[in-house]
């Protein structure tokens, strides 16, 4: 059986791409603060402004390119076990070549009715306009768990650190709950590896690859192998 190998990634990885991050921007979104785009109160207060800001990153979106970290990690595949789980909201694991990956805050390239949760769409890198709705009439809305939301894939993703044979930590600073509590799911004496410069947030007996995305999952392949 192959070994299971299971990475955590964050935003640290699509940066790489020319995809801004949050957290190093001073608490803003190009600009936005937090309670202004990523609530559920926000999108109440001003649907308007939610929608435009979600759109304008999927086009943002649309023209980045997986960088070299998601197609190393899309070449394990070929002699491994692979799960992805990401707190990313970007499509570029699955343009990498990555073929089981859970997304953990959601997904830019789809909408959700706001009524009903069950109903989500295929959008691609299309706009969300105001009064488009799902077909029970209810408006729109990005497919993204907000601050203040339930994580539905929390529980799946733990299923999958539990079964780990090597744990690897890429571009978070495992700051975000309840994400960052995957890492204490993983078994006694799995490998634990994070590809951090900074390593903002130390990680019980983990080695520590102190490099970008890109040149730290090279140098762990390398090892690896």
């Amino acid at each position: 059986m192959k070994d299971h190998i299971v990475i955590l990634t964050g935003a640290g990885i699509s940066a790489e791409s020319g995809l801004s991050t949050f957290r190093d921007n001073g608490g803003l979104w190009e600009e936005h603060s937090v309670y202004d785009v990523a609530t559920p109160e926000a999108f109440a207060r001003n649907q308007e402004l939610v929608l435009r800001f979600y759109n304008d990153r999927r086009r943002q979106l649309e023209s980045a390119q997986p960088n070299q970290a998601h197609r190393l990690l899309a070449e394990l595949e070929a002699r491994y076990r692979v799960t992805i789980v990401t707190q990313n909201v970007d499509d570029l694991h699955e343009r990498g070549g990555s073929s089981n990956v859970i997304h953990l805050h959601g997904e830019l390239t789809k909408a959700r009715s706001s009524r009903h949760a069950e109903l989500v769409y295929d959008i691609g890198y299309r706009d969300i306009q105001p009064g488009e709705t799902c077909e029970r009439g209810a408006q729109l809305r990005p497919h993204i768990v907000w601050f203040g939301e339930e994580v539905p894939m929390l529980d799946a993703a733990a299923d999958m650190v539990r079964t780990a044979d090597h744990l690897l930590i890429v571009g978070t600073s495992l700051q975000v709950y309840p994400a960052a509590g995957l890492v204490y799911e993983v078994e006694p004496g799995v490998p634990i590896t994070v590809v951090d410069p900074a390593q903002s947030a130390p990680v019980p007996r983990a080695r520590v690859i102190r490099k970008g995305a890109g040149e730290g999952v090279l140098e762990w392949v390398q090892s690896l192998v």
